[in-house]
């Protein structure tokens, strides 16, 4: 949809709400107001209470929470800088967002290509925002104008790699892209050099060393890299007039670190353990590290456990935002949904097969068994919350077989061949299985998930909400609703996993709809179903 004129629409107030510069719609109601900087709501939360009585029968409550939510409606200037900016995800996006800039059109052998932002959650989805009062029939608009977000055309981008290629040779390097995009994004690619990343060899494959000759000094976790990582972050702001910047990891994927007593099971353990130079530390919670004490949200794209005990504790002291971990691309994403809907229609799911060949770095660095262990971990726990919603299917220490393979095939390049099997019981002791062959373009889909991380967390900067009579405070420093976007998400202390895509969806849907002083959409269109 086209942007629209501002409009204005008379609030429950009486008074003019003017949508800003980029705003499509605005909300008449007693319970929303506008000012030129924010738009105040007054929102009552419903849920329902279960308890069991002595019996063993269920008792629902219905409850309701009256919560003031204030959003800051100023779009600041966001600066994006990526961990691993030289390989094949960074120059992807870098030179994607480069061609939605200038409204790139090429050439490709099935015609002329336009630049796009297809696979982006945010940028080409949308959502309902209510129904036509004439013709009953739904209004839809696009998911980033149902709040004042960041376009990702104007977003700077820079960063890290430990590769010391420009991203003009990086982007040949990764074979992604189409060659007549390639030429016409090249200049500005070949101005681009990564700054110098930290390189810590235990905890990626030795077949990246080939690759390390833009490093700091240091083999081993220490705090002059903080300090330097957090120099960088704000030269980067200074010299490019940011207000914000939010920092990604989309650099290889790691081993998996031991949680250590004594040395990252605390915040101060784990600063003091960096400062020793300990050796358990990783490349990745370094930059955690040195973003949460820059106040700079850090978001994990691979599926480490970057986020050790001391990590969480030290953004939850500091308040600063952390996501994580690992994109949903392609295989994952798939899985998700469909393990969803079989779980929902009453069909239970009894093992899935999972095989892989990739021939990118990614696949290449997977080749060692401790780094494909971490893949492996976050690849396998995407149907847990699924099965155990469901007992009349599954037993409560009942699950599905699940087998997770990944074999690095140099031919196939960025483009990963997925097979998965789903082997499931149905009616009267019949079976079904469902076989997929996917190709996924890896980079092409991984990178519309980095504009999302990016939009969603910097939205999550400019909300504010409250009980009443309490003091607005922002969210939890997990940001547990990036969860669509993840394949392992990261979720506070003792909340439940959410790994269902219908509902990650919603949940980011109807958060936005709640700034706005909208109600969660529902689907019974009762104004439909009355007789005459």
């Amino acid at each position: 949809m086209a942007p629209h004129a501002d409009c204005d629409v008379a609030n429950g107030n009486g008074r003019s709400a003017s949508a800003q510069a980029g705003e499509i719609f605005a909300v008449n109601s007693p319970n929303v107001s506008y000012t030129d900087n924010e738009i105040n709501t007054k929102y009552t939360y419903r849920t329902t209470a279960i308890e069991t009585a002595e019996d063993g029968k269920l008792l629902a409550t219905p409850k309701e929470s009256v919560y003031d939510f204030k959003v800051d409606r100023k779009v600041p200037k966001v600066g994006m800088m990526l961990v691993g900016w030289g390989g094949n995800n960074g120059t992807t996006v870098t030179a994607g967002i480069i061609a939605n800039k200038r409204g790139l059109v090429w050439d490709t052998r099935e015609g002329k290509q336009a630049a796009n932002y297809y696979g982006s959650l945010i940028m080409a989805s949308t959502v309902k925002i209510g129904t036509d009062a004439k013709t009953g029939k739904d209004v839809n608009i696009p998911f980033n104008k149902l709040v004042p977000m960041v376009h990702p055309n104007d977003l700077v981008v820079g960063g890290w790699d430990i590769s010391g290629m420009n991203l003009a040779e990086a982007m040949d390097r990764a074979c992604v892209l189409e060659p007549a995009l390639k030429q016409l994004v090249r200049k500005e690619m070949t101005g681009m050099k990564p700054l110098p990343s930290v390189y810590y060899p235990d905890f990626i494959a030795a077949n990246q060393e080939d690759r390390a000759d833009n490093v700091l000094p240091g083999s081993v976790a220490c705090w002059e890299h903080v300090e330097k990582i957090r120099q960088d972050i704000r030269d980067f702001k200074a010299a490019n007039g940011l207000d914000k910047v939010i920092v990604q990891w989309t650099a290889n994927t790691e081993r998996y670190a031991d949680i250590v007593p004594g040395v990252n099971d605390t915040a101060d353990n784990l600063l003091a353990s960096i400062k020793a130079g300990h050796a358990e530390v990783s490349p990745s919670t370094v930059f955690a590290v040195a973003s949460i004490l820059e106040g700079t949200p850090f978001i994990n794209g691979s599926p480490q456990n970057t986020f050790v005990p001391g990590a969480l504790e030290l953004a939850d002291k500091h308040s600063a935002f952390i996501g994580g971990d690992d994109f949903k691309s392609g295989q994952t994403k798939m899985k998700s949904a469909l393990v969803e809907f079989m779980i929902n229609a009453g069909i239970k799911l009894t093992s899935i097969a999972s095989y892989n060949h990739l021939g990118n770095n990614d696949g290449k660095n997977l080749s060692s068994q401790k780094q494909f262990r971490s893949k492996e971990i976050s690849k396998s726990n995407v149907v847990d919350d699924m099965v155990a919603a469901n007992h009349l299917l599954y037993e409560p220490d009942e699950h599905p077989d699940h087998t997770v393979v990944i074999k690095y095939m140099p031919a196939v390049g960025d483009n990963k061949r997925a097979l998965d099997e789903y082997y499931a019981q149905i009616f009267m002791g019949g079976h079904q299985t469902i076989s997929i062959f996917n190709v996924c373009e890896d980079s092409l889909l991984a990178s519309p998930l980095i504009i999302d991380l990016v939009l969603v967390a910097e939205m999550m900067t400019r909300i504010q909400w409250r009980r009443e009579d309490e003091d607005f405070k922002g969210f939890h420093s997990v940001l547990s609703v990036l969860s669509f976007m993840l394949k392992a998400p990261l979720t506070p202390p003792g909340t439940p996993v959410v790994n269902a895509l219908g509902k990650q969806r919603n949940a980011v849907l109807n958060i936005f709809r709640a700034c706005v002083g909208l109600e969660p959409e529902n689907d019974m269109t009762l104004e439909h179903k009355l007789f005459a």
